[in-house]
């Protein structure tokens, strides 16, 4: 299966937090999007492997997206490495996506910068002849996806562009709500972490809303670059 976009992320929910409003906007427009998780999350506070799986599942239909795996990586533990960079290099060239949308450069959970380097490696290395890697038995063509893009996440970054995506950040609430063992649910007895406040769920929007009025729209999500952003005209701009 060949997809447009592929969204990574350390963790189930990083994605939908990140980015779930620009993949449900690009899957309104026809492009197919595919979500590969790196761990199950499996050292986090709240839940457990199996709520997450099922959870991630279910943001999963909510989203619309073609397909979700999860690599199995060591929650808190993977590093940049050789091994680690050859099976995310196996998911690009499987899935063979134009775009890569992947974890904040720099953030307060360890994993996503180290999740965003790796992503960002595997992407360049994948496009290497002389790296063989095979699936099922079946040897693979490399393949270097066109453009690798960095959400943001729990610190404010500044973005290099923004996507509108006023039209489905009700989708995006959804999926992420989706992970009931995980964000703000008053009747949950679970001890609190930093993302199970009603402040951090609302800031996920409220965050969407003031980028958008930034850009004269509601809502939007911002994304950084690894390199210059080209345009056919200067009218391309909004």
């Amino acid at each position: 299966m060949k997809l447009d976009i592929l969204a990574i992320g350390a963790h189930p929910d990083d994605v939908e937090l990140g980015c779930g409003a620009t993949i449900a906007k690009e899957i309104a427009n026809g492009k197919t999007v595919g979500i590969i998780d790196l761990t199950r999350g499996e050292l986090g506070t709240r839940g457990t492997v199996e709520t997450r799986k099922e959870e991630a599942e279910n943001s999963a239909k909510i989203l619309g997206v073609s397909v979700r795996e999860n690599l199995g990586f060591a929650d808190g533990f993977f590093i940049n490495d050789k091994k680690h960079q050859l099976e995310v290099i196996k998911m690009i060239r499987k899935y063979q996506p134009e775009v890569v949308l992947c974890n904040a450069i720099d953030d307060r959970h360890i994993d996503h910068g180290k999740g965003s380097k790796l992503v960002s490696d595997a992407c360049f290395l994948s496009g290497l002849t002389k790296i063989e890697t095979e699936i099922e038995g079946k040897p693979q063509e490399q393949w270097r996806p066109k453009h690798v893009y960095h959400y943001i996440q729990w610190k404010t970054i500044e973005p290099d562009f923004v996507v509108d995506v006023s039209d489905v950040i009700d989708i995006k609430m959804k999926s992420v709500l989706a992970y009931k063992t995980q964000f703000y649910d008053p009747s949950n007895t679970a001890p609190n972490t930093p993302i199970s406040s009603k402040n951090f769920t609302d800031s996920v929007k409220y965050r969407a809303r003031d980028l958008g009025r930034l850009i004269g729209v509601e809502f939007a999500e911002g994304f950084t670059v690894e390199r210059y952003v080209a345009v056919n005209s200067i009218f391309d701009l909004k």
